[in-house]
């Protein structure tokens, strides 16, 4: 995903002005051909690219971890970053991120803090309910302050939106636009406009659960909710597998440009 709100980003390359001619904005369905897995996982992220802005370099972790809680799925991500800037400096940067999703899509609990060098620089928590799947709602914020915001008609939550991309990609459409709401930060809803590339066939994987499963390639530009926004905050291109796993991401902060790839994976029974 605003240095701050590079780690929020992460814990989820194109570029429009408009909503293009063809491209869907209604919700897809909410589940998938397949279900999505309950997993654990874990990414390197290396620097790609460095654009003559501050960060010169960065490196660091990720650990996914998806649990099928019966009525919901939680997720809990945490992120450890060193970044380097333009003066030599190294920046430890940090965040725990978790969050609670009924399998309806109406309604999401979320936990974010953010460190830099142990100094909590920002944190969110609160919960959100739609009035029905793929209409309005709101999310109410308790932390940085007790607040409440409007969610537009459409919204989706994380594991509905990834659900959404690959129902999407499955039935070969190739735009797909959708106001997500994650709790990363308190600007409330943002607006997601995904690339559909393919929908691959099986094909032989490091990860052997993966690869008895069809995949997609994607681009997702993420935006202010705003009249007229027509830069992305940021960008990702990935593959996910039918399972809602991604096992390589490319995410474009504009300054730089940080790869991450899955190095360990493994499935996680339901807990009811």
């Amino acid at each position: 995903m605003r240095l701050s709100a590079v780690l929020g980003a992460i814990l989820v390359t194109v570029s429009i002005a408009t909503n293009p001619a063809g491209a869907a904005s209604a919700p897809a369905p909410l589940v998938p051909a397949a279900p999505l897995l309950a997993h654990k996982a874990l990414y390197t992220l290396t620097m790609d690219q460095a654009k003559g802005g501050d960060v010169i370099a960065a490196h660091g972790t990720m650990g996914y971890e998806v649990t099928d809680a019966c009525d919901g799925w939680a997720v809990r991500q945490r992120l450890r970053m060193t970044i380097t800037n333009a003066d030599g400096q190294d920046i430890e940067m940090a965040s725990d991120y978790a969050t609670w999703e009924s399998k309806d899509g109406l309604k999401f609990r979320y936990h974010m803090r953010q460190t830099t060098d142990t100094a909590v620089t920002s944190q969110t928590d609160g919960e959100a309910t739609l009035q029905k799947f793929g209409g309005p709602g709101q999310a109410h914020y308790t932390t940085p302050h007790d607040t409440v915001s409007a969610l537009p008609a459409g919204t989706v939550f994380p594991m509905a939106h990834t659900a959404a991309i690959i129902a999407a990609a499955r039935e070969k459409k190739h735009f797909l636009t959708l106001p997500l709401f994650d709790g990363t930060d308190d600007s409330g809803v943002e607006d997601s406009f995904i690339v559909l590339l393919d929908w691959k066939p099986p094909m032989p994987t490091h990860w052997p659960l993966l690869s008895s499963l069809p995949s997609t390639r994607v681009n997702i530009s993420f935006f202010d909710h705003a009249p007229g926004a027509q830069i992305p905050v940021y960008e990702v291109a990935m593959r996910y597998w039918e399972n809602g796993v991604a096992d390589a991401m490319r995410m474009n902060f504009g300054d730089f440009i940080m790869n991450a790839k899955l190095i360990e994976f493994a499935p996680l029974p339901r807990r009811c």
